[in-house]
């Protein structure tokens, strides 16, 4: 497994909250704070993202599919030069004015639709993830504040059947939905990062790599093995100069730096979202105790793997 195929197996969507906007100008639509992964896209029309503080906003045309990442509030308007306050701003399950009054009833037409005009000729597609982790965050962490793949004014099959999707409510009808952001999501970032204009993170562009790529590759397969820059040489085929040299020119740190974040961010997602005992989880990421894990995490996150799982939102010390 690839390292983006491990950092989005581990962003599974689970209960996502889509929005489906139907609109006619002049248009504002504000996204509550609290949300770390968006997907926005326009089925009809165009738009703009606003990002928020000093980022400037950025054009989303017909088919165009835009993640936003970052818990911070965002809208989306038809005029970014209008300053139009928004309409509404949604939230998990209702929608308010822009001081916070709820205003649910007058604009919510159906099941996970919206309207500030049922005829409006623009519609608007969101979709949000409720995610969080040291796993995640390794991929959300290399993502700019919005990234735009555009669609070239088709919405796509992925896009369709959403669409065709979002207003039912059959049985097992939300878990189809998070299957679909899954899969938009995946699509949309895989077709990002091949972009002339993009900047994916260094860890992907790695992955062409056969030296570095190959052990990138290993590292996410078996991080329970007892890998050492020898070991990992060895099985890409290369002296231990070589490896540490091409990984660290090409990741921007050594592999076992790299390794030892990789396993430190699994344990703390299976220390908040498991039952297992340290022990456990340390012989599952590549500790030979849960002593030796506890002094890697302590380092690293400036606490020890009991008291993560009382308070799973930590960030690396430094």
């Amino acid at each position: 497994m690839d390292p983006l195929a491990s950092l989005l197996y581990e962003v599974r969507s689970e209960g996502a909250l889509f929005s489906k906007n139907i609109l006619a100008p002049p248009w504002s639509i504000g996204f509550a704070d609290g949300t770390p992964l968006a997907v926005v896209t326009m089925l009809r029309g165009s738009g703009w993202i606003v990002p928020g503080g000093d980022a400037a906003p950025v054009a989303l045309g017909p088919g165009d599919v835009a993640v936003v990442t970052g818990k911070e509030p965002f809208s989306v308007t038809d005029d970014a030069s209008a300053s139009t306050e928004p309409f509404y701003v949604v939230h998990p399950g209702y929608c308010t004015t822009a001081d916070g009054e709820d205003i649910s009833e007058d604009v919510i037409l159906g099941l996970r639709t919206c309207a500030n005009a049922p005829g409006g000729t623009t519609v608007l597609l969101t979709g949000s993830y409720q995610v969080d982790g040291r796993v995640s965050a390794r991929l959300i962490d290399g993502l700019p504040r919005v990234l735009v793949v555009p669609r070239e004014g088709t919405a796509g099959p992925i896009l369709e059947l959403t669409d065709s999707e979002i207003s039912r409510d059959d049985p097992g009808q939300q878990a189809v939905l998070d299957r679909l952001l899954d899969l938009l999501l995946l699509s949309t970032l895989r077709e990002w990062f091949s972009r002339p204009e993009a900047d994916p993170p260094a860890w992907y562009r790695a992955l062409a790599d056969p030296v570095a790529g190959r052990a990138l590759r290993l590292i996410h397969d078996r991080p329970a093995r007892p890998w050492t820059v020898t070991t990992l040489a060895e099985a890409t085929g290369v002296s231990r100069a070589t490896l540490a040299r091409r990984f660290g020119d090409l990741v921007g740190e050594p592999p076992m730096t790299y390794l030892t974040g990789w396993r430190l961010a699994l344990a703390a997602d299976l220390l908040a979202r498991t039952d297992a005992t340290v022990e456990s989880i340390a012989r599952q990421v590549g500790y030979r105790s849960a002593f030796g894990l506890s002094v890697a995490f302590k380092r690293v996150y400036g606490t020890r793997p009991t008291d993560h799982r009382s308070t799973p939102a930590v960030s690396p010390v430094g």
